[in-house]
């Protein structure tokens, strides 16, 4: 999962930074992966945990849904969010500390 939120913010940051980070709240963690690249494109946002939801030439568009499909599977929720005041976006997921 880390490995494909990884891929995906390499595959569209051409230039700038990407940073993963971690907290502990209560009894979750929280893993951010944030890049500065070029965002995601509006007609695929509304899709874009579903099968095949792409508008890249490389990979099958099914990276997001299996990330979902076993954040979920273990107990935990995944969302994306647009980064204020700068280019690109953060995925956040959040997985139980059983």
């Amino acid at each position: 999962m880390i490995s494909n939120l990884l891929s995906n913010a390499v595959k569209f940051t051409q230039k700038g930074h990407i940073t993963i980070s971690t907290e502990r709240t209560g009894s979750d963690a929280i893993v951010r992966v944030k890049d500065t690249g070029s965002g995601i494109d509006p007609d695929i946002y509304p899709r874009l945990f579903s099968k095949f939801a792409s508008k890249s030439y490389q990979g099958t568009g099914l990276g997001l849904f299996i990330s979902k499909s076993i954040v979920e599977a273990h107990g935990g929720k995944i969302w994306v969010e647009n980064n204020k005041n700068e280019n690109g976006v953060t995925f956040i997921f959040t997985l139980p500390l059983k």
